[in-house]
């Protein structure tokens, strides 16, 4: 018999409790972890002055309604920036600023038994190179790199961070398929991080391997317990409340 699926230890807050707080703010983070969750995620950025920050686009529109490119942004303007994301959320949250990473760093120690996963975003990859990121966002993480998995669609970013900072990675595939397998063999990453719409529709197991499978996008409590099914060890959500709540074990009779 399997053992019970325990949502605290198989969650992994996407963003944060992005549901319920403007995603990838410390409101976010904080309320996941105050919820007992063992795994969060956030994305880091790289403002125009080498500043790492806790932020998922490249542009200011969706979180903030401020038509600028973040990227071109020194942080001494990005840090008067409210990223209370009013289309979705009203003004509840206005003032939430963007977190600089050694913010997030200071509430993870909080959190010894928490494992944070850090998505290093592509268009900051792209602006700054591999090892410019990688060097900044290793400074600011140097107090809890026992809690870190460095993770990105960009293999060569992760496959740096195994290779030269000697940390756990995770690569997020952009496709599910024969060609991705092979380059996950060929790296090994601790973690293969997948899109569950990208799986194919046959039920099949996934690849098996060293690595732990953690599927996104999931909102539902069926989603996830056909995840696990096949092969998932991890299931990444916003909805972290609801989904703690569909997954709690029914009590025996």
């Amino acid at each position: 018999m399997s053992a019970p699926l325990d949502p605290l230890t198989r969650l992994v807050a996407h963003r944060g409790n992005a549901f319920e707080f403007p995603e990838n703010t410390l409101p976010a983070l904080r309320s996941a972890l105050q919820l007992g969750l063992r795994y969060i995620e956030f994305d880091v950025q790289l403002s125009a002055d080498l500043v790492p920050m806790v932020m998922h686009d490249d542009h200011l529109k969706r979180s903030a309604q401020v038509d600028r490119d973040a990227l071109s942004m020194d942080w001494s303007e990005l840090q008067q920036v409210s990223v209370h994301e009013p289309a979705r959320l009203g003004e509840q949250y206005a003032g939430t600023r963007i977190p600089v990473l050694n913010e997030v760093a200071v509430l993870l120690a909080e959190y010894p038994q928490a494992i944070a996963f850090v998505e290093l975003k592509r268009a900051s990859l792209r602006k700054h190179g591999a090892e410019q990121v990688l060097q900044c966002v290793y400074e600011h993480l140097k107090p809890v790199l026992k809690q870190v998995v460095i993770i990105s669609f960009d293999l060569a970013a992760v496959r740096y961070a195994k290779n030269h900072l000697h940390l756990p990675i995770g690569w997020v595939l952009s496709e599910y398929s024969t060609l991705s397998a092979i380059k996950a063999e060929a790296t090994l990453p601790e973690y293969l991080f997948c899109d569950q719409d990208k799986l194919p529709a046959d039920q099949s197991r996934l690849w098996r391997g060293p690595w732990q499978w953690a599927m996104y996008e999931v909102t539902t409590g069926a989603q996830a317990a056909s995840l696990i099914t096949r092969g998932a060890q991890l299931l990444e959500t916003m909805q972290v409340r609801k989904l703690l709540h569909e997954l709690q074990p029914v009590p025996a009779a």
